[in-house]
This record gives C-alpha cells, sequence and structure tokens, in this order.
C-alpha cells in the first residue's frame, strides 16, 4: 500500500511537470490542488499533454439559477440548535438577493438538519469535517473563511460563542472562524437563562469589541414547553436583511452623527383591565422611516406603540402602549436633531381608568369620561432648550387634507406636517403603500405643499430621509 501511494505521487508530480512545460497558464497553486485533489478523490491521472475539454465539459455545473457574475458571497455556519431548521429558510432569503451560499455544518448542527437539505438548497457543497480529505489537502478552511464576502452564524449557540470569545479552533466552524478577515454576522440564538448568564454576557461584550456584529436575539416562546423571553434566533428575513446591509458597497451616510428620534405606531389607552381605545395605525411607516435614517448613518431611536412588526436592524427600539408612556420615552429620549412623529396617538382616554372589568348592569350602559391625552408633537415642537432643530408631524386625515393638515401645522408649532388620507378606501391604515403631501413653510411666511406620487411606505422613508439630509446640509451650522 505504501509503495502505492509513492508511485501514485511520483506519477503526481510528473504530471504536474508535463503540464507546467506545456505553459497552460494556471498557477502553481492551481496546479497542485487540482492533481492533488485528483489523486485524493480517486480520479486517475492521464499521461500526456492537458487535453481540451469539450464546452459541455468545461461548462460550470449547477442546479438551479447560476447566480450573476460578481455576486456576494457568504459563507453561513449553521449551529447546534433547535433553530437551526430555520437557517434553512435562510439559505432561500439570501438566494433571493442574490447572494451565494456555502453552508458549514457542526457536528451538533446534524442532529437538527442534515447536510443534503443544506446543500440542496444552496446548490452549493456542505463541508463538515475539519479533517475532510476532500477539501483539507490545501487548508480548506482557510479557503472557506476568505473566499466570501461576510461570514454568517446562524443559529449561533452559546457553546459557539464561547469558543468564538476565546479563540477556540478545535473543528470546522470554530477553525473558519479564527482565520476569517471578513465580516461575522452571529444570530444568536439560545434558552433566555443561558442569555442572560453573565459568562455569555461576558463573551457577547468580547466578540463586540472585536468587531463581529449580532442580529438579534428576539424575545418570544422557546421551544421549551412554559419557556418565553429574549432568546429566539431572529427570523431569517431579519438576518438576510442585515447580512445584506454589510454587503452593500458602502453609500454616502449624509446623517452620520446625528440622532433621530421617531414614533410609530398606535397608542391603547386602558378602559379596564381587559378593553382598551386605540386606531388601526400598523405602525410601518413609522418603522420604515426609523429603518432610512438608520441605512443614512443616524443614531435612531424608535418609540413604538403595540405593533405586530420586527424591530428594525441597528434601531434602538423603545416599546410602549399609552400616550402618557410615549410622551415619557421621548422626553427621556432628547436631545436630538431630527424627531419624526409618525405615531397615530389617541387624542382621548378615559378619565378613571377601571380596576376591575366593567360589567353589564340593569342601569344601562356604563359611563366613560373622557380626557384628553397629552400632544406629543405640540409639547416638544415649544420646547426651549431641548428642542429639536427639525420637528416633522403627521396629518391622518380622512377629509378636506390639505386644509386640516395646514391648520395642524399652524397650531402644533412644528417645522414640516406630512399629510396623508387615511380614509377607509384608501388602504394606507395598515396597507403598504402611501400618498403624502409634504407642508414646510414658504418663504413668503405661507405654507409650500408638494404632493408626492403614490409609493410604498419604504420608498415615502426613502424620501422622506432624502429630504431631511438636503434640508441639514443647506442649513447654517
Amino acid at each position: 500500500m505504501a509503495s502505492l501511494t509513492i508511485r501514485k505521487l511520483d506519477e503526481a508530480v510528473k504530471a504536474y511537470l508535463r503540464l507546467r512545460s506545456a505553459g497552460n497558464g494556471r498557477s502553481v497553486e492551481e496546479e497542485v490542488r487540482v492533481i492533488l485533489g485528483d489523486l485524493i478523490q480517486g480520479r486517475p491521472e492521464t499521461p500526456g499533454p492537458p487535453q481540451t475539454p469539450s464546452p459541455a465539459e468545461a461548462a460550470p455545473r449547477h442546479r438551479g439559477p447560476v447566480p450573476a457574475s460578481g455576486s456576494s458571497r457568504v459563507t453561513l455556519i449553521i449551529g447546534g440548535g433547535i433553530a437551526a431548521y430555520k437557517a434553512l429558510d435562510l439559505i432561500r432569503r439570501l438566494k433571493e438577493r442574490h447572494v451565494r451560499v456555502r453552508c458549514v455544518l457542526t457536528a451538533a448542527a446534524q442532529k437538527f438538519v442534515t447536510p443534503l437539505a443544506a446543500s440542496a438548497l444552496s446548490n452549493e457543497r456542505c463541508y463538515t469535517d475539519l479533517f475532510d480529505p476532500g477539501s483539507e489537502f490545501d487548508a480548506g478552511h482557510i479557503r472557506l473563511a476568505r473566499e466570501c464576502d461576510l461570514i454568517v452564524v446562524a443559529p449561533a449557540t452559546a457553546d459557539l460563542m464561547a469558543k468564538m470569545a476565546q479563540g477556540h479552533a478545535d473543528d470546522l466552524a470554530t477553525a473558519i472562524l479564527l482565520a476569517a478577515d471578513k465580516p461575522i454576522l452571529l444570530a444568536p440564538a439560545m434558552n433566555p437563562l443561558m442569555w442572560n448568564n453573565p459568562a455569555t454576557r461576558r463573551n457577547v461584550a468580547q466578540l463586540a469589541r472585536d468587531g463581529v456584529a449580532t442580529i438579534g436575539p428576539n424575545a418570544g416562546e422557546m421551544a421549551e414547553a412554559g419557556e418565553a423571553g429574549v432568546g429566539r434566533m431572529a427570523e431569517p428575513t431579519q438576518i438576510a436583511t442585515a447580512a445584506e446591509q454589510i454587503l452593500k458597497p458602502a453609500k454616502p451616510q449624509p446623517l452620520k452623527g446625528k440622532h433621530v428620534l421617531i414614533t410609530a405606531g398606535p397608542t391603547h389607552e386602558p378602559i379596564d383591565p381587559v378593553r382598551y381605545i386605540a386606531n388601526r395605525s400598523s405602525g410601518k411607516q413609522g418603522f420604515a422611516i426609523a429603518a432610512a435614517a438608520q441605512a443614512a448613518g443616524a443614531a435612531v431611536t424608535l418609540i413604538s406603540g403595540p405593533v405586530d412588526l420586527d424591530d428594525p436592524a441597528g434601531v434602538d427600539v423603545r416599546h410602549v402602549e399609552s400616550a402618557r408612556e410615549m410622551l415619557a420615552q421621548v422626553e427621556a429620549a432628547l436631545p436630538a436633531d431630527i424627531a419624526v412623529f409618525a405615531a397615530a396617538v389617541a387624542d382621548w382616554r378615559v378619565a378613571s381608568e377601571g380596576a376591575q372589568k366593567l360589567k353589564k348592569t340593569g342601569a344601562g350602559i356604563p359611563p366613560l369620561q373622557l380626557t384628553e391625552n397629552p400632544d406629543i408633537l405640540a409639547t416638544i415642537s415649544k420646547l426651549r432648550e431641548t428642542r429639536p432643530p427639525l420637528v416633522i408631524g403627521f396629518a391622518a386625515e380622512t377629509e378636506h387634507l390639505i386644509d386640516n393638515a395646514t391648520a395642524k401645522f399652524a397650531r402644533k408649532g412644528c417645522d414640516w406636517i406630512v399629510a396623508n388620507d387615511v380614509s377607509p378606501a384608501t388602504g394606507v391604515m395598515g396597507g403598504d403603500r402611501n400618498t403624502v403631501h409634504l407642508l414646510t413653510r414658504g418663504r413668503d411666511g405661507g405654507v409650500d405643499v408638494d404632493s408626492w406620487p403614490v409609493m410604498t411606505k419604504e420608498q415615502v422613508a426613502a424620501a422622506l430621509i432624502d429630504r431631511i439630509a438636503s434640508h441639514i446640509k443647506s442649513s447654517p451650522a
């Protein structure tokens, strides 16, 4: 057996010398990789000059769509947790964004998902073993660390993060991470007690100091019965969006160094322990503005009423219920350079909240005495010392849109008003599209109205942030 191996190696070296003398233009490293790869995988070396492959043989073999030339590349390390099943959806979400994905599964991850599933979804070979002779004959873990634009770890378990923080490299995943010279994005997932353990907190802090980015974890129900809290892996769409932001070429950040304060969503004003006054605001427009401001380089504080939306990545989100709680959080978040009040704050609340559920009685409907809620937009607009230089309000109207928005503009004391028609026929409340009119103060002391076309709420947000950036740039320092 030993003599056979030596003879094969001798044949491989001779074949290499023949190829080199033929001057086929390939580098020494590439030749060695090809020949040793053929040797290890049992493919025979045919003596003689290299043969030109047919077009069919030369064409790369892909299953599914061929990635666009120059597309971004991600090495996805799947850790060993129940959330590993979400990593399969993450592969699909990344490919939707034209990202090539190569997967690495830890030994524990293979207890939850299979290399075959990851390979089938990524259309790439899946890697599992640090000592795989098919890839490690030329330090394959180094190539997996370097031949990519981003390394994503999802789920990032407590054990995997601990190894990263301490510089361990005892398997393929940790060897890749230790050899990486590319950005790393972690999506932590674990039991809430593990996430809050001082050891995990130290490891997370160390990784942050090392420049490692994280997304999540989110709050919610755990896999274990009766367990809930912060520890759920961020959703695949959130991780893919965060990865996309890292992979994007650096763009101008016109709001870098600015603090933007945004309110979003409805408020819930309690009547009794089970009932409340509310409205149909979804919070989508405010959340879109927060994401656009963050992408423009701003430090963003988003104060949100009750909504069914994922927190935007990179944004400081503070969740509240009532108008009074929202005002308190707004005041606590000051000072700010720009404030955008997109929340649909309830105008009234019950003067005296019931301590117990109100019951039907023979006396008829129980009386509800209403009192006015604090006016957050007017309160902040009329501040003296801590008033943001640019205060923007929203006017959601169902009739006489421009007239009502103009009156609100004069009454509130803000700098701009974004007016939109929220009558039921428009579908704006809870929908994905919006038609807005931007009211600003004209040079003659009047009101200028700039009417925008129908756009998605994300497009409205981007346009508004562009307008804010232009205003900031043109304003005296």
